[in-house]
């Protein structure tokens, strides 16, 4: 041991008694127990907050024309001018009131928005740690740390996170010393990872989730946050397995626990008579094994019984309505985009939302509904006790008494019927602000996002690319400046992978008129609080009826916006389209692209894999049928891909050889397609 020369070091020092040593140390043990007993209950704090804005791309970024200055009266857009105009007029005024519905878009509604992109859970974090024990199995806040602390301040876009014990989840066995590839970012220097957020509150350590977990990434090079994109390898599914109550999300899956044999876990049912709950531990397993065939990169927001893990989308959302795969979010504020926004933190983070219309979305009454989610809660303070009646534990367990549900939210007239505006009849919506301010700050602030610019080179080669997405009939569709015509596709037209299209119908048997109340109305509402009629008329009624699967059971997909699609591979809904880099090789004869590696090939072969999906070679598959159709082959061997009903079919819109298009027709085509950032070089001629 090296010692400083400067220090004297007593070569005898006096002894202690061994007796009166020990009784010291436990004595200043004690103290620290009461201490941190004590003060724990009082201590607070937050970590995961807004980063400032020179941690992200959006300087060099060119914004999308959400204007400051502007309103929006539930869904009908107001611009600078005219609003301008309005409010020189006492009739003005009056329409673009709160009172009206009316939301002024300002400097400070969009720094709100921002904040509560990064750091607004609406209390999701009690759900994940309390109930679902996101943190609380093989992947912990100790392996978390582990697994930060080895990138040495560095940032990842991808933390992973080592498993100290052999275990097994799901029916698949992990050994000690794996490292789980979450697809969690963590910006360097950070204490945890992007989009979630802890806090240390009445003694307990909790993590919610925002927005940013999964409309967020970071720039592999740079570290910077590329806000709006979607984090395309983000495991969902494996961290939500890992955790101890994975079955209170049982509904995001094709798992049915009235299916499930009973255990000895007795409740009192709606009609006083007893029951037993559904097996803990076979539930447990059953919910594991689906959650873990959801690729990277998907999430299910269904909540109806199937197992539909789609693409998480990106947050460039400007002009880009109506919201969600199937077009769902289609009314109200922001044309849809504040119901999308609502969904997000409603069944999606906290199973307990809309329990009281189990029965008519899912056939599980209400009592069943909540033992199944509470009765192996992590933290036992929110456990079912035997015999109990869940809806009467429930509410002394819950942190917002008087609302039907864990997270911060507000019964919508009509409630508990739900409407097209809010599906499940709630709205996300915490104490001490207007009605709708936060989603509406959110959804203000997401419409200014844009890709960053990407560097072009031949520009020769987009005005032909251009040119070929006209004749090709890719306007026909993907058209005006954010290329969507804003259309709802029957599936059986487009041909797209079909689980998902018609998966929302049940809800849409629980409909009620749309209503909400002004933004003039704080939250706690008041008794008696006005209501306002939520306008259906912005949206073509055959869309929206569409999205739910009313005028045609099959259901049917909305026509996205093809804006970033350099950063949002894979494509279609289901994220079935994909290849690496090296998938494809150029026939030396013919020209043509051919497959060089089938292993790397679709979903299957890149997120899978741990590989993260090329967007031109991307491109070539989606719009390749030859190609397309080996890719599809290797996705539907995949019995994992089956299970989440991903393979990459459809959209049969074709630019190859049989197509009458040239190789370099095709190539000039994609990259066409990869320049459409926030200021596209090329744009293609209208028709």
């Amino acid at each position: 041991m090296k010692t400083d020369s400067s220090i004297a070091i007593d070569s005898n020092p006096p002894k202690v008694e061994p007796q009166k040593n020990r009784w010291r140390t436990i004595g200043i043990l004690l103290f620290v127990v009461i201490f941190v007993s004590f003060f724990a209950s009082r201590l607070e704090f937050v970590l995961g907050k807004t980063p400032s804005l020179d941690k992200t791309l959006t300087p060099v970024t060119q914004a999308a024309p959400q204007e400051v200055g502007s309103y929006d009266v539930l869904g009908y857009a107001i611009n600078k001018e005219e609003a301008t105009g309005l409010l020189n007029t006492e009739n003005g005024g009056k329409q673009l009131s709160p009172e009206n519905g009316a939301f002024a878009v300002t400097e400070e509604t969009l720094k709100l928005g921002r904040d509560a992109f990064y750091s607004e859970t609406f209390g999701n974090e009690i759900f994940q740690t309390d109930v679902v024990g996101a943190l609380n199995g093989p992947i912990n806040m100790i392996t978390v740390g582990q697994a930060i602390a080895k990138l040495g301040g560095k940032h990842t876009t991808n933390l992973r996170i080592p498993i100290n014990e052999d275990v097994t989840i799901g029916g698949r066995t992990y050994k000690a010393g794996t490292l789980l590839n979450t697809g969690l970012d963590v910006p360097a220097n950070s204490l945890v990872p992007l989009g979630m957020r802890a806090s240390f509150t009445k003694g307990k350590l909790r993590f919610g989730i925002t927005c940013a977990l999964c409309h967020a990434t970071l720039d592999n090079k740079t570290g910077r946050i590329l806000e709006g994109a979607p984090n395309n390898d983000v495991n969902t599914g494996l961290v939500l397995a890992f955790a101890t109550n994975s079955a209170a999300m049982f509904r995001q899956t094709d798992v049915n626990p009235t299916q499930i044999p009973a255990g000895e876990h007795t409740y009192i049912k709606a009609d006083g008579e007893e029951s037993r709950l559904p097996d803990a531990k076979i539930l447990e397993d059953a919910v594991d094994a689906k959650l873990l065939t959801w690729p990277p990169g998907n999430f299910d927001s269904t909540g109806t019984l199937v197992n539909n893990p789609s693409q998480i989308p990106s947050s460039y959302t400007f002009d880009a309505w109506p919201y969600g795969w199937s077009g769902h979010s289609a009314i109200g504020w922001f044309h849809g985009l504040t119901t999308l926004n609502s969904n997000v933190h409603a069944t999606n983070s906290d199973g307990t939302n809309g329990a009281d219309a189990t029965q008519t979305l899912l056939g599980i009454d209400k009592e069943t509904y909540l033992g199944v989610i509470l009765q192996n809660a992590a933290n036992p303070a929110f456990r079912l006790p035997k015999d109990a009646k869940p809806s009467e534990f429930f509410d002394k367990i819950d942190p917002t008494p008087g609302e039907p549900a864990i997270n911060e939210v507000i019964r919508m007239p009509g409630y508990p019927k739900g409407s097209p505006f809010m599906l499940d009849g709630l709205m996300a919506s915490s104490p001490g602000f207007p009605v709708g301010e936060q989603l509406n700050a959110m959804s203000a602030w997401q419409n200014t996002l844009a890709p960053p610019p990407i560097q072009v080179s031949d520009v020769a080669s987009l005005e032909k690319g251009a040119a070929v997405f006209n004749r090709a009939g890719c306007i026909d569709c993907h058209s005006g400046r954010y290329f969507t015509n804003h259309d709802v596709i029957a599936q059986n037209e487009i041909g797209t992978q079909p689980s998902r299209a018609p998966t929302l119908a049940p809800f849409a048997k629980n409909f009620t008129t749309p209503q909400t109340y002004p933004n003039s109305v704080s939250v706690p509402l008041p008794s008696n609080p006005p209501v306002l009629e939520v306008p259906t008329d912005i949206t073509p009624q055959k869309a929206q009826q569409l999205a739910f699967g009313m005028n045609n059971p099959v259901g049917g997909y909305k026509v996205t916006s093809l804006i970033g699609l350099y950063l949002t591979a894979p494509y279609l809904h289901d994220g079935g389209v994909a290849a690496s880099a090296s998938a494809l090789k150029q026939d030396e004869q013919d020209g043509q692209f051919v497959v060089a590696n089938p292993e790397q090939l679709g979903m299957a072969g890149t997120l899978m894999q741990n590989i993260l999906p090329d967007a031109q070679v991307s491109l070539r598959l989606l719009v390749d049928r030859n190609l397309r159709e080996t890719m599809v082959a290797v996705n539907q061997a995949n019995p994992d891909l089956q299970k989440s009903n991903v393979d990459g079919r459809g959209h049969a819109y074709w630019v190859d050889a049989e197509g009458g298009f040239t190789t370099q027709e095709q190539t000039d085509l994609i990259q066409f397609l990869l320049s459409l950032d926030d200021e596209p070089e090329i744009l293609p001629s209208s028709r």
